[in-house]
Formats: C-alpha cells, structure tokens, sequence
C-alpha cells in the first residue's frame, strides 16, 4: 500500500465528471472535467476539515496529498484537524465552541447528529461525483433518504495480532481475556467499540436498548482490565508496528498500514462477528462556507484522487470508480474487501437512546476507574470528562427548551 498512484491519471479520462479550469502543480490531469474547481480562486477561501488521525493520504512515500492537491486546484485552504474517537467530535461540536466546514463521523453518529439537527443537508448540484458512489452504499439506515452524507470509507474492526507473540491462529474474541497475553494485549480507548466487542463474546447485539445487557458487558470489560496493558487509539501503530503488545482489536484499514510496518502482524475478523461501519463526509450545521466544503466532498469523490487516498490508508471504498482502479492485489485482498460470510457476520452501529447511551458512559467511566496505575488515572479523567460533557449538554438543551416553551 502506500504506493504513488500517478498512473491513474491517464485511465481516468473515461470515468471523470468534467472540470473547466485546470489550477497549477497538481498531481492530476482534470482538464477533462466541465466541474468548476476554480471559482473561488485568489478569494482567500478557507475551510476547517475535522477527521479522524491517520485518515486521509497525506503525502508520505510519494503518495499524493490530499489536502495540498485541493489547495493547488482550487486555491481554497484546508486547515485540517484530527479526532480520535465519535464521542470527542460530538463533544467538540455540541460544546458550540468549534467552527467546521467538513466533519467525517461513523454511521452511528452521523444518524444521533441528524436526529438532534446538528447537519446541513447537502446540495448534490455541487457534489457530481456523488453519482461514483455504489448503490449498497446509498440510503443506508443512518441517512436513508440520503439528505446529509457522502460515503467516505468503509470496514470491518477485528484483531491484529503479532505471530510471533501468540500461539496459533486468533480465531475468537476470547483471545482478548486469555491470561497468556497479561500486560501484553491493547484494548479500544473508546466506549462504543469496546462495549462490542464485550456483547459479541456474549451473543449480545451492539444496538440492545436493554441496560441489563450493558452491565453484563462491563463486568466483563471489568474482568478483562488486569490484562490490559493499555487502552489506545491511534497509540496503536507504535505499539503494534514495534513489537510492543501481542494483540489489539482496531480497525481493519488501519491494520492494512500496521501490517505493512511489520510482516510478522496478522489480522483476523472473529469468528463472533464484529463491527461493519461506515464512515461519511458531511458538513456540520451553520457552517460558513457551505459551497466550497460541497467543493471539497465532490474533490475526495473524485475517483483518482478517491483511489489514491483510499490506497494510502488502507481502508474500503464505497466508489465503483475508484474500486475499479484498484490494482488486483488490493480488491482481492479479504482483510479489506473481506468475502461475504464474514460479512454476514458483522453488525453495524445505530444511534442508541440518550438514556442508554449515558448508561454506558456511565459504565465505562466505572471500568476506567477499577484498579490503580497511571492508565486507569487517565482512564477516570477521560471517562468522567465524557460524562460531564453529556450531562452539561443535555441540562442545557433542556433549559433552552423550558425558555423556548416559556415564549409561547
């Protein structure tokens, strides 16, 4: 992976929708292209992008980049931040204190902002290349009338694990509470995926409303706590790629990168199932330059740049255009494009009530705390923090709508 993808230029003719004005020093020919890329040019345009990290191809190894690619044909900046988890981007947004033009959340947090108004809805007059999407990824559950979102990745969460540290194959979710692994096993630093893959061990499914099912989750999340050696987000690749733990869940696109740092990593999906999500580009409501962000959706949808992007990541994508400019080697590799049993076995996230959803910050911030060390230390602040954050939320959206009722 991570391969320059210049070549892709030249076999884009047929496939691209139109530009009329061709900026300078970009890596692609889009002279074919009636798209105006160019008319917001020399107007000191700007808009603020809010992704995850390591989510976007960047430049490194020759591959292209992204951001800087868009800056040279349309002359707009990109002033590009990173997230770690759904919850800190719904934090950050429903705090009012952050001005974004692009947000990139997963599924289940893209249907709670739709449902709580906090989503432009797009125009898909600036977005063309929205036709390149494939049908199985249209009208999907969180936006089925497709109003707010384009598809921007998609995947699977499963176990990378170091060969030469296990024995074996990793088939199982249980490998995640084998006392072998003690202080050698990662472990998901957010709730949603954690909770999961807790459920999957259980038979449990992620989208239960029943708080029952969310304390037998904890227990065991309590339970496998001792073994833990850290909880992580993108922490993870130093790790893994370094040989420091022998096994973590994560995501499989991010597996893609850690196994291409280190031959002796594996990736499996368990045989319990897993986590099948899609993340997707929108724009968060009242942002100020709606037109140039549509700009920005249609520019990552483009199927080079798509292809190009999506190759230096690792993950899946959602456009026919830039599957089909894919090398063989990437579409048929089944840690990526995985066969359809196993993806039969997966379950996608939905937006859970408020009431479960604070249960659950509740119980992760009582697994955070269990126990001593510096880990557990961070785990108390980060957990009660999210919890603080969601209560203040919901006091004062329930303040505003006593004064809105007041008025009347």
């Amino acid at each position: 992976m991570k391969r320059l993808l210049a070549a892709f230029g030249a076999v884009l003719v047929a496939l691209m929708i139109p530009v009329s004005a061709l900026a300078e020093e970009t890596q692609f020919d889009y002279s074919q292209s009636e798209y105006d890329y160019t008319r917001f040019a020399g107007q000191g345009v700007s808009i603020n992008v809010y992704n995850w990290g390591e989510y976007i191809s960047d430049g490194e190894e020759g591959a292209l980049d992204t951001n800087r690619e868009f800056e040279a044909l349309t002359g707009i900046k990109v002033n590009y931040t990173t997230f770690a988890t759904n919850e800190e981007l719904y934090a950050k947004l429903k705090s009012g204190g952050s001005d974004y033009d692009i947000i990139i959340p997963s599924d289940y947090m893209v249907s709670k902002m739709i449902n709580e108004g906090m989503l432009e809805p797009l125009d898909y007059g600036n977005i063309p290349n929205f036709q390149y999407i494939d049908e199985a990824y249209r009208n999907l559950e969180y936006d089925p009338e497709n109003r707010y979102t384009v598809p921007y990745t998609w995947g699977t969460v499963g176990i990378i694990y170091n060969t030469t540290m296990v024995e074996g194959e990793i088939d199982s979710w249980d490998a995640l509470w084998d006392e072998q692994y003690k202080g050698n096993m990662l472990m998901f630093g957010n709730s949603r995926d954690a909770f999961a893959i807790a459920q999957s061990r259980l038979g449990i499914p992620y989208n239960s409303t029943d708080k029952d099912d969310y304390r037998r989750a904890a227990d065991e999340l309590i339970k496998q706590k001792p073994l833990v050696q850290a909880y992580v987000m993108d922490q993870i690749y130093d790790k893994m790629e370094g040989g420091e733990a022998a096994l973590a869940p994560y995501y499989a696109g991010d597996a893609i990168v850690m196994m291409e740092g280190n031959p002796d990593l594996a990736f499996v999906v368990p045989k319990e199932g897993a986590n099948l999500f899609v993340d997707a580009i929108c724009i968060p409501k009242g942002c100020q330059n709606k037109e140039a962000a549509e700009m920005y959706i249609n520019f990552l949808s483009e199927p080079q740049v798509a292809a190009a992007n999506i190759e230096y990541i690792g993950y899946s994508t959602p456009s026919s255009a830039a599957f089909a400019l894919l090398d063989e080697e990437t579409q048929n590799n089944p840690v990526i494009y995985p066969p359809e049993e196993t993806l039969a076995k997966c379950q996608a996230f939905r937006s859970l009530p408020d009431d479960v959803n604070l249960y659950m910050d509740s119980l992760w911030t009582e697994i955070m705390s269990t126990g001593t060390g510096k880990n557990n230390l961070m785990g108390i602040f980060i957990g009660c923090g999210v919890v603080v954050v969601i209560v203040v939320l919901v006091v004062l959206a329930t303040i505003r709508k006593k004064k809105r009722e007041s008025m009347y």
